[in-house]
């Protein structure tokens, strides 16, 4: 990595960079007014996680609908723009017989959201195929490349574009001009002339619903074509874990219509129509009802996987295989393909990490944006989001391949919007789009250079010095010994966890371990505290690299349950610890 477009690459991180960014702990004032005191009373909740659902702007009535989401609260699907056209073209389509393709992407919204669909369309009886882009070699959404091959190989009169196409006024045009027909099913923001697609079905061009990924927006769909033509043996129902898997994996905020659908979507996916989902949680070792966690780091990420190192269509064969050994076996492979990626990932973050350590002025750089032809572009997204995690800036990772066509993926922090950033980059890349938290792009290796300058003068631009302090956002102190199952069983209650609805941190004052850390696979420290006869334990994870203060500990932590070997107990995730002097 010789290339002065990259700087030099350090093999080892240089050890006075190997402490993570001192954050600012943010801890809220104790408010036990009447509003909380009343939903801590009506609810059964501890005052503290009353306190923090009134902070959270519930009053006793939206907290009775927060703890208790419903699906009869869902809004009319008409109220989504382009929905009603949508509705009709295929109606249409359906009536004369017509061959639909449903264009997809490779992630987990696209690959749930083409099952989703898929589904329900042959429900109806329609003549419905699915088509995948080969994110090396057509990249991403509705490419030229991927469009001549979907043409080819299927014919389509109606094309349903689906987590992609919002931007795509050429492309579609294109497929006007061959006679086929597009419906737009997407969530990413809108950056200009809208296609010339029969509907544009897209949350961010109307005023509600804008927190949906593609699988929402499915959903809304089929909720409005079933209202008008309810077709026998497709109950909606039935299809809501595929909404939780899309909505989590997503991670668009959990919130509204999102909470009830994931909410009622996990409890579905314990019992599961799906063969290739049961095979999923088997080999994931997911148990009984899943927790949003259990998708975020186990489901999504194996599913991933097969889109990130090669093609998604053996994801999007398991959540569509009606064979129990079909499904077996594609889990399996999703399995090792799984630790395939986490070994690549593994190299190119260590290589990241260490380009970084060398190159990157924390009192100097607004951003990181870092790339290589070493680095396979399909990990970069995970990349970036661990940079941006460790060093708090807006982070773009870019893989060239040997021609010199990069694609890369960033990740952003609180307040930055990403996407805005690369509209003022927009003259060096050839394509870019995403959301303000996360988004992708595609450039020119001889452009990489003069990219980064002009991603890091907006940054510059767009932020400030509070912005770029990493922040502890804590929202109560409490005592170890209250932290039983009894909170525990409580703090569910909340569940699902995700953007716009995290999970409680939690922080004690002043604690004493009772014995000195023990060190896990030389990078994580076992902890275990105890107040008076209540005693726990605690992990904290990645912290091996960086000396503890002398005790009595500050701690910042979120509280989860320990179901490891048949165990059921309460266990303390670390997130900080600081001195309590």
């Amino acid at each position: 990595m010789a290339d002065p477009a990259y700087g030099k690459l350090h093999l080892l991180p240089r050890p006075h960079m190997l402490r993570r960014m001192q954050a600012m702990w943010i801890t809220p004032e104790t408010s036990e007014d009447r509003v909380s005191q009343q939903i801590a009373r009506d609810f059964a909740l501890p005052q503290c996680l009353a306190e923090i659902l009134v902070r959270r702007g519930f009053d006793t009535l939206g907290a009775s609908s927060f703890l208790d989401p419903r699906l009869k609260d869902l809004s009319a699907p008409e109220l989504l723009p382009g929905i009603s056209e949508a509705v009709d073209r295929l109606n249409v389509a359906l009536r004369r017989k017509e061959k639909i393709v449903l264009y997809g992407d490779y992630d987990v919204d696209g690959v749930a959201s083409l099952a989703l669909l898929w589904r329900i369309l042959r429900g109806c009886g329609a003549e419905v195929e699915c088509f995948l882009p080969l994110r090396a070699e057509e990249g991403y959404g509705l490419s030229e490349a991927g469009l001549n091959r979907c043409l080819e190989d299927h014919s389509p009169k109606l094309l349903i574009a689906v987590d992609c196409g919002t931007n795509s006024v050429k492309e579609i045009s294109w497929l006007r001009d061959q006679g086929v027909d597009v419906l737009v099913l997407d969530h990413h923001e809108p950056s200009g002339t809208r296609p010339p697609a029969v509907a544009v079905v897209n949350p961010k061009l109307g005023k509600t619903f804008h927190y949906l990924c593609s699988a929402g927006v499915v959903f809304k769909l089929a909720h409005a074509l079933l209202k008008l033509s309810p077709q026998p043996g497709v109950d909606l129902k039935d299809y809501l874990d595929l909404v939780a898997l899309a909505t989590v994996a997503d991670m668009v905020p959990l919130v509204e219509e999102n909470r009830i659908l994931v909410r009622r979507g996990l409890r579905q996916m314990g019992s599961s129509r799906w063969l290739g989902l049961h095979a999923l949680m088997e080999v994931s070792a997911v148990n009984g009802t899943p927790r949003g966690g259990d998708i975020g780091f186990r489901l999504g990420p194996r599913i991933n996987a097969s889109g990130r190192l090669g093609t998604a269509q053996e994801s999007l064969r398991l959540l569509t295989t009606d064979d129990a050994a079909e499904a077996r076996r594609i889990a399996a492979s999703l399995e090792n393909q799984n630790r395939e990626r986490q070994t690549v990932e593994r190299a190119v973050t260590a290589q990241a990490e260490a380009w970084v350590d060398g190159s990157f002025d924390a009192k100097q750089h607004a951003s990181i944006v870092a790339g290589s032809r070493d680095w396979h572009q399909g990990v970069v997204g995970i990349v970036a989001a661990r940079l941006m995690r460790r060093y708090h800036r807006p982070t773009i990772v870019v893989g060239f391949d040997d021609s010199g066509n990069g694609k890369g993926s960033g990740r952003s922090i609180e307040g930055f919007s990403l996407v805005e950033a690369l509209g003022r980059c927009a003259s060096l890349l050839e394509r870019f789009g995403g959301h303000e938290m996360a988004a992708g792009v595609s450039l020119r290796e001889e452009r990489f250079a003069d990219f980064r300058d002009a991603f890091e003068a907006s940054a510059r631009a767009a932020s400030n010095a509070q912005m770029l302090t990493p922040r502890i956002r804590l929202d109560a102190c409490v005592e170890l010994h209250e932290l039983g199952h009894e909170f525990l069983d409580a703090q569910e209650r909340l569940e699902p966890f995700g953007l716009g609805n995290l999970q409680p941190s939690l922080w004690c004052r002043a604690v004493h371990p009772i014995s000195p850390p023990r060190i896990l696979k030389e990078k994580h420290f076992r902890l275990e505290f105890a107040h008076g006869r209540s005693r726990i334990t605690a992990m904290f994870f990645n912290a091996a690299e960086n000396p503890l203060p002398r005790p009595p500990w500050d701690i910042a932590f979120r509280l989860e349950r320990n179901e490891f070997n048949g165990r059921n107990e309460p266990q303390i995730h670390v997130i900080a610890i600081r001195s309590a002097a």
